[in-house]
């Protein structure tokens, strides 16, 4: 029996080794540091590492941009903070509630980690369910994670971290409640997930497509020099919000006309997609999760009032 024990004490070792985050953090202007993750689906082979999370090293010490989506994550994040910097980490903003970007917070428990209201109210409410898909599409990489709420609400408005001033903008078209920061000093702008690029959007909170077409036009009047989107590739030129303004643009019309057309949500789901947006991966995907969330809002506002006071 000793040896079976001792074989499946490998064995779970082994299992648990393969379970590492590979983070390199790429330099991407001055103090400041990217951490890119795939523009896949949540996968066991990826841990859930779809998310780009970034930390500017200041004269006070570290801002991080988001957690990630699991303790381990986060743990592995400070590994690779600790490898560019002997700073300490300060603070931790977060974008948005949504699990890929906050289950990490684990790791940054004895630090403030700031949000805006609507996020911590989110997080609050949605956050166990959300861990627990994430256990469900990812298996053992979440391991331990548990939500850890914000500590401290931020607003918008600069705040002063030594030599980088960080313009916080409170928006909300893809959650209700999404924060996006400006580097005064680099004009690399950290847009969260109110920016995908090459990589289909997602939809599960946005209170609308409308609102989320007038946050692009805020976030592209901002003085940037580099865009980090929450998905994607990072970009120095308007690529990012010509691609979303596009596809938000696209999404939006083909729901409308599907509503006047009186269209059901099977038809929907087997839209043609539009060639130009041949490189954004998971199109087909999203398509029909942003059906799912949104078509109804489309067909209700196509409704006919019947008013039961009037006279025949």
């Amino acid at each position: 029996m000793r040896w079976m024990l001792l074989l499946f004490i490998g064995l779970s070792l082994h299992a648990t080794a393969d379970l590492q985050y590979s983070l390199k953090p790429r330099q991407i202007a001055q103090d400041t540091w990217l951490l890119e993750g795939s523009t896949d689906n949540f996968a066991r082979d990826n841990g859930g590492n779809i998310v780009n999370t970034a930390f500017i090293v200041t004269e006070r010490g570290v801002v991080v941009i988001d957690t990630g989506p699991s303790k381990r994550y986060g743990e592995a994040m400070r590994l690779a903070i600790a490898g560019v910097t002997d700073k300490p980490v300060i603070e931790v903003l977060l974008t948005h509630h949504h699990p890929d970007h906050v289950l990490g917070n684990q790791a940054f428990g004895d630090v403030p980690i700031g949000a805006l209201a609507g996020t911590t109210e989110l997080l609050q409410k949605q956050g166990d369910a959300m861990a627990e898909n994430m256990y469900r599409l990812v298996g053992d990489w979440m391991r331990g994670t548990e939500v850890v709420l914000p500590t401290r609400t931020l607003t918008p408005g600069v705040k002063s971290f030594g030599n980088h001033d960080l313009r916080l903008l409170g928006l909300g078209g893809h959650t209700g409640a999404d924060l996006a920061i400006l580097d005064q000093q680099t004009g690399v702008l950290f847009a969260g997930d109110l920016v995908f690029y090459k990589r289909a959007l997602t939809t599960p909170n946005s209170p609308g497509l409308s609102v989320w077409l007038a946050d692009i036009a805020t976030l592209q009047g901002l003085p940037w020099t580099m865009i980090v989107p929450g998905h994607g590739p990072v970009a120095s030129d308007p690529l990012p919000f010509v691609q979303m303004r596009d596809y938000l643009g696209w999404l939006d019309q083909l729901m409308r006309d599907g509503a006047a057309n009186g269209s059901d949500m099977a038809e929907m789901i087997r839209s043609p997609i539009p060639e130009r947006f041949a490189g954004i991966s998971l199109s087909r995907y999203e398509l029909i999760r942003s059906v799912s969330h949104l078509y109804p809002r489309y067909e209700r506002a196509r409704m006919t009032r019947v008013d039961s006071s009037a006279t025949p």
